[in-house]
């Protein structure tokens, strides 16, 4: 029969601590993953939610929901940015955003037109002209594309010419580039069965829920862990057989 030896109260002290705390941990990235399923329903459900004025939602959108808007502006046809990293990526090819403006505003609009599939042969496909005059646009102002550590600091500085390609695209540089304010957030246009541009947009999160669930589990396991271990600390051992 296995017996424990009664173990000391710095030892029980120590291994309640650390189990409440994975158990705390564990809670809150379950939290978190209900969170952020919310966020995505509510981004799913914005694709056909009615349509409002950009001017009412522009310097400040609604935290945590995607807003459907319309606005009229200007494409500056000639500064155009290429993002070569987006996660539909799989044939090759690039996300394509061109700067609006809009008539009286001095901050600029990043407008993401949507996917432009690569031909196979690993270049730069060839862009649409697009139009010069006025343009009614309509989408989800949804945040930028994610960022990341780009080796050898703001590729968009050392190009002289556009389009610009980038495996980021931050919004800072993108408006030091432009010399030009930009809104927080981008206009990704709705869908268009005539579009050359495949736009289908998905919610980039730096963690989907399924890795908070992964985590929680892991902190959880941590816990039991803990406990597991002072038990086994504190086994008694049949005395050794001379």
């Amino acid at each position: 029969m296995i017996g424990f030896r009664r173990p000391s109260w710095w030892a029980v002290l120590l291994t309640a601590a650390g189990a409440l705390l994975f158990i705390r941990l564990g809670i809150w990235q379950l939290h978190r993953a209900d969170f952020k399923d919310s966020l995505l329903r509510r981004y799913a459900a914005s694709v056909s939610a009615p349509l409002q004025d950009f001017a009412s939602v522009a310097a400040r959108p609604p935290r945590d929901s995607f807003p459907r808007v319309q606005v009229r502006g200007r494409y500056l046809v000639d500064r155009v940015y290429l993002l070569d990293n987006p996660k539909h990526d799989e044939l090759g090819g690039v996300e394509v955003f061109v700067p609006l403006q809009i008539a009286g505003e001095q901050p600029l609009l990043l407008v993401d037109l949507g996917f432009l599939p690569a031909h196979g042969d690993g270049q730069t496909p060839q862009l649409p002209p697009l139009p010069a005059a006025e343009v009614d646009l309509q989408g989800l102002y949804v945040p930028p594309p994610p960022t990341g550590f780009e080796m050898g600091g703001n590729a968009l500085a050392r190009q002289t010419h556009w389009p610009k390609n980038s495996i980021f695209l931050a919004l800072g540089e993108v408006a030091g580039d432009l010399g030009r304010p930009l809104y927080p957030r981008v206009l990704a246009l709705d869908a268009d069965p005539a579009s050359v541009y495949v736009r289908h947009h998905t919610l980039d999160l730096s963690m989907p829920p399924a890795r908070h669930r992964a985590y929680a589990f892991q902190w959880f396991s941590f816990a039991l862990a803990a406990v597991v271990i002072l038990l086994v600390l504190h086994r008694k051992r049949d005395p050794r057989q001379p």
